[in-house]
């Protein structure tokens, strides 16, 4: 989505105010805002995907449980080192 804003000199203008004059132009265009409003937007995920990474994570906790009943890892010294 790109919106061009094209701005040419006008005779004896000097640089100063051909700037002066592009800045008002992309202030007048809206470009700035919508640009700072998208920003940090990011898109909302698809049913799908939320299910499957709801899904995976279901998976993780149970696998993590099993490994915790048969020994294989403290789930303390887990807790212990993320406390760090």
């Amino acid at each position: 989505m790109a919106t061009n804003v094209e701005v040419s000199r006008n005779g004896t203008e000097n640089p100063l105010s051909l700037l002066r004059r592009f800045t008002k132009r992309v202030q007048g265009s809206g470009i700035l805002p919508r640009v700072r409003k998208d920003r940090y937007h990011e898109r909302t995920l698809s049913h799908y995907k939320t299910k499957m990474k709801t899904l995976e994570g279901i998976k993780r906790r149970e696998e993590r449980a099993e490994l915790i009943k048969l020994g294989k890892i403290n789930p303390e010294a887990e807790r212990a080192a993320r406390r760090r």
